[in-house]
């Protein structure tokens, strides 16, 4: 082979890579407290369905509680630590009353170099206190956001979770969704193709997905922002913007 052609080659080579899915784990220490009280936090930014790594997150532009329709900040809850070397944050809030709280979270615009944009994928998962089952479709308003059907929280998996894609508050027709689950390290996938799931909602803007197994699934419909952003070198560059939700599954035999 000519040396010439080596470069177009490897290129090429990368361009068929597939792209590996970037997700904002925010996983609670429960999604349910049948007795209320505090529940525990963890924001990762990683790669779920291959276990990592995890890659480096700074502060959030923004954290907070939707809790009986009033937002608290929990920005001076958060603490820094490591996960795979890499700063990942941490906060614990107290929930003493009955009904469900949303925590969301937006992460600083996180530079893409392999796709050549931003990213901020808006990032929510649902705790119900006292298993109330009460406010578990509250809408923080986000840019991008799910909008549950499916209750998101106490489900087994088999269970089918359904959910709206909203952008600004609208219906996002036949948004990209992609799913992943955590892996705890038990499952291998065959091949790049099982590592992230991908779906189109219809043209309402709706989703499903059934939940095969146990676990904590991440489900990030992808859009694109109105306005571009201003890349280091100047230029103009797309946004990508990500409606994430995490739901739990139970597995019916308690583990």
């Amino acid at each position: 082979m000519r040396p010439a052609l080596l470069p177009a080659l490897c290129l090429a080579i990368t361009a068929a890579q597939p792209a590996t899915a970037h997700f904002l784990q925010a996983i609670p220490s429960a999604d349910v407290l049948p007795d209320g009280g505090p529940v525990t936090l963890d924001l990762t930014f990683t790669h779920p369905m291959e276990g990592g790594p995890a890659m480096e997150m700074v502060a959030p532009a923004r954290v907070g509680v939707l809790t009986e329709g009033a937002i608290t900040d929990l920005a001076p809850a958060l603490t820094a630590r490591k996960v795979d070397g890499a700063t990942a944050w941490r906060l614990t809030h107290d929930l003493p009353a009955p009904g469900a709280s949303v925590f969301f979270v937006q992460p600083q615009p996180y530079w893409e170099p392999a796709e050549g944009k931003f990213i901020v994928h808006y990032t929510k998962v649902v705790v119900d206190s006292f298993a109330s089952g009460e406010g578990w479709d509250a809408l923080v308003g986000l840019p991008a956001e799910i909008r549950p059907l499916t209750r998101p929280t106490g489900l087994w998996a088999g269970n089918l979770f359904t959910g709206v894609v909203l952008k600004d508050g609208q219906p996002a027709p036949f948004a990209e969704v992609e799913v992943e689950w955590v892996n705890d390290g038990s499952v291998a996938a065959p091949n790049d193709a099982f590592i992230t799931q991908v779906l189109r909602a219809d043209a309402n803007g709706t989703f499903s997905y059934t939940m095969p197994r146990a676990g904590w699934w991440g489900f990030a419909a992808l859009l694109e922002a109105d306005a571009p952003m201003t890349a280091q070198d100047g230029a103009q560059v797309p946004v990508e913007e990500g409606a994430l939700i995490w739901v739990q599954a139970t597995d019916m035999g308690g583990n």
